[in-house]
């Protein structure tokens, strides 16, 4: 199960880091967690970092066993991980939480969270999958380069116990991946797109410094976006085209 054991961390750089570490020395079985609220350099994808007070953000991350599926279908795991992160946020943030391909987690148009994978490999095994999830719980305010973020408590009003919120995030990852089979591709694609930021609607996106509208159309197994534009469908992988938001 996630979460079973479940390790409360008083302060790390990156929770991603030390299950990796754990992961590397063997001493790990699948469903391990790890939890922080004071993570000194949490990382995002492409290399951003995430940087909080000490009690304002929900650092997590899992080791899990993939054997359920083949490395050719590693957005599948992606896409589990953010549906369950999307259960979790939704039901404290409302109906108006939203998935950003391809796994923010984003409140209306405003970022809440988000997700990096990172994957150990024995050969062309899949060995371990290093789930890492950042959400913003208590912040009451964000630095001015970060415009679009928003904290579960300036939706809510509430502040959050993060350990407990933690746990009960694990709960909606261990329901999410319980489904995960080659054979629920189809309804697990349906349920992420219905699910997205901008689906069916346009938007601005940037790619080589050019800004262009397009809608989004699709999302393929591989996660590749699929982007129309001016008639025409485009397919952007990971990192290859940015949304231009109006702040």
């Amino acid at each position: 199960m996630v979460g079973h054991p479940f390790y409360i961390l008083d302060e790390i750089d990156s929770t991603n880091n030390y299950a990796m570490e754990q992961v590397n020395s063997g001493q790990v079985t699948s469903g391990t967690a790890w939890f922080t609220s004071n993570q000194t350099a949490g990382k995002g994808t492409r290399g951003k970092q995430w940087i909080a007070r000490p009690g304002d953000i929900m650092a997590l991350s899992v080791a899990l066993q993939p054997a359920m599926l083949p490395l050719s279908r590693q957005f599948m795991l992606s896409m589990a991980v953010a549906l369950a992160t999307h259960d979790f946020l939704s039901a404290h943030a409302g109906d108006e939480t939203i998935i950003k391909w391809p796994n923010d987690i984003y409140w209306r148009d405003r970022k809440a969270g988000g997700i990096l994978i990172e994957n150990v490999l024995r050969g062309n095994m899949w060995h371990y999958a290093i789930i890492g999830i950042g959400l913003n719980l208590n912040q009451g305010k964000f630095p001015d380069d970060l415009p679009n973020a928003v904290s579960l408590k300036q939706i809510t009003g509430k502040t959050w116990d993060a350990a407990t919120m933690a746990q009960e995030l694990c709960r909606c990852l261990d329901a999410r991946i319980r489904t995960l089979q080659m054979s629920a591709l189809d309804t697990l694609l349906a349920e992420y797109r219905s699910k997205l930021f901008r689906w069916q609607q346009p938007g601005l996106y940037r790619k080589d410094g050019i800004v262009f509208q397009g809608t989004i159309r699709d999302v393929l197994p591989d996660g590749h976006l699929c982007l129309e534009r001016d008639g025409e469908i485009l397919q952007f992988g990971f990192g290859e085209v940015e949304f231009v938001l109006n702040r």
